[in-house]
């Protein structure tokens, strides 16, 4: 959920002016005092104390960012105005009330047009006029909607400019504009983001609520923070960013940029020390690609995964819980060209260890298109080598899909059904009222789930009504009667648990194991 959160509320960059509130320098002398007071008895503290005055390095940094704000053209009526009814005289007390009420109700001149975003950027090349923010400033929440008509870019001393597109990635959210060169651009320096340690000093520059030139300071909390993307790899800071930092740099005590502003995550919509940006490391060679051909390119290798857990290694046989699980291989891809298969593991790609499936998906799209990589897989109860030829992910795969919106009390029909207790299930086989009630298509095959035992394992891996069972321990089932059978099976040859490929009800398929003696977590 926090991610929903994140991009439906706090992508989106800021559209209204807020007051500010100004602190005395004086309160703040006061307290730093007060600070150094403490830490002097501890002089291996004092060497290290945090660079209270920033203003000689912000006086530096903030020429190199910019304002972005864009604008599309006014949406068309969808339907004909309805005649507005009479408000107030002129200078009535309830003027300003009728005012926002009409254009809350779809009247006045609000509703003719789409507002102006408003975020942050900063300038990457001030010779050529390249200048980086984040996707969805210039287009809105929605990733993939199409760039707005028209995008200044104002630099500090207040000179605006208008901005064309060069290219912009979905995935990175991130976006190269580009302005006429003028003396007065003032380039950044990139740094390595990688070379960033959690509890570093940074600052972070834009435009919070249109607040031009806005400096905050904090450090970095965490670094390879996945949020729920699949290839999400934040560094975190409690730096203050709010509505309208998007797309500003967060740079280092040096000076240099080690990230882009992109996200925060906070209930009422103001910061409160969750901030998130995206690397320099990740982003740099992405917006070479857009300023090169005005797209991103990445590795594909067209499988499906999932992390190994401790119960999915010793169904397998595996030492360790670590690498990433293939629940499918797409025809004709990468990997079904190589040899890949369902159930096998990816231990190594390109002679590194993946250590679990966060990590492959981000190894795969940094390698070349066409370079042939090897790779190490557990099948069988054995190690395989495999060669893979990277391809170039299609544009398609960028896209998430859609939930289908069960609901996970909905029944299903109890036609040659059982109840396997070891596991927390009920299961049925698939009718053709199932089928419908489900919306399973007619080429699915296997066992329906058609309850889960609140609090036991089956619940606690988030199976639900509508899933299907298609493998028990790598071996297809048709009826529930397979499913028992393999079981018994397991528990005879005592084995702890068993691997369940399920199909979600969105229509992916995944590896649960479940201990053969489930029993209730209450």
């Amino acid at each position: 959920m926090i991610q929903r959160d994140i991009v439906a509320m706090h992508r989106a960059p800021d559209q209204k002016m807020a007051a500010a509130s100004l602190f005395s320098r004086r309160a703040i002398s006061g307290v730093i005092a007060v600070g150094l007071a403490i830490l002097s008895p501890f002089p291996a503290l004092a060497q290290h104390a945090p660079p209270w005055d920033f203003a000689d390095l912000s006086a530096k940094l903030l020429p190199t960012v910019v304002n972005i704000s864009a604008r599309s053209k006014p949406t068309e009526p969808k339907k004909e105005a309805q005649e507005a009814p009479q408000g107030p005289p002129a200078g009535s007390p309830f003027e300003e009330f009728f005012k926002e009420f009409m254009e809350r109700n779809g009247q006045g001149e609000q509703a003719q047009r789409r507002g102006i975003s408003v975020g942050s950027g900063f300038v990457i090349d001030a010779e050529k006029g390249y200048v980086v923010t984040n996707n969805h400033v210039i287009v809105g929440e929605d990733p993939n909607s199409p760039p707005a008509d028209e995008i200044k870019v104002t630099l500090q001393n207040e000179k605006t400019f208008t901005a064309t597109v060069v290219g912009r990635d979905v995935l990175a959210d991130v976006a190269v504009l580009k302005i006429q060169p003028t003396p007065d651009l003032v380039a950044v320096t990139w740094g390595d983001s990688n070379a960033a340690r959690v509890g570093e000093w940074v600052l972070a520059i834009g435009e919070p609520f249109a607040l031009s030139g806005t400096v905050s300071a904090g450090i970095i909390s965490a670094r390879n923070r996945d949020i729920g993307g699949r290839y999400d790899n934040y560094i975190q800071t409690d730096a203050s960013i709010n509505k309208g930092n998007s797309g500003g740099p967060l740079f280092n005590m040096k000076g240099e940029v080690i990230g882009i502003t992109s996200l925060i995550y906070s209930p009422s919509g103001g910061s409160i020390g969750l901030g998130f940006a995206h690397p320099s490391a990740e982003v740099r060679p992405i917006i070479a690609q857009l300023i090169q051909s005005g797209k991103a390119k990445r590795g594909w290798l067209g499988v499906s995964i999932q992390s190994v857990d401790q119960d999915i290694a010793d169904s397998l046989g595996l030492k360790s819980a670590a690498g990433a699980l293939v629940s499918s291989v797409q025809p004709k891809s990468p990997a079904a060209v190589a040899g890949i298969q369902a159930n096998d593991v990816i231990l190594t790609f390109d002679g590194k260890d993946v250590p679990d499936s966060r990590h492959l998906p981000r190894m795969v799209v940094e390698t070349p298109i066409d370079h042939e990589v090897p790779i190490q897989v557990w099948r069988d109860g054995k190690e395989v080598s495999k060669t893979i030829k990277i391809a170039e992910m299609p544009e398609s795969k960028m896209l998430a899909s859609a939930d289908t919106g069960l609901n996970d009390n909905d029944s299903a029909p109890k036609k040659d059904s059982e109840t396997v207790t070891q596991l927390g299930l009920g299961l049925a086989s698939i009718t053709a009222e199932s089928r419908q009630r489900f919306q399973l298509g007619d080429d699915v095959s296997g066992v329906l789930v058609t309850s889960v035992v609140p609090d036991s394992t089956a619940a606690e891996k988030q199976l639900t009504p509508g899933d299907v069972l298609l493998e028990v321990n790598q071996q297809e089932v048709k009826t529930p009667k397979d499913v028992v059978a393999k079981v018994d099976e397991a528990r005879k040859s005592n084995k702890k648990s068993v691997l369940l490929l399920v199909q979600s009800q969105g229509g992916d398929a995944h590896f649960v194991a479940l201990p053969v003696d489930t029993k209730s977590k209450g």
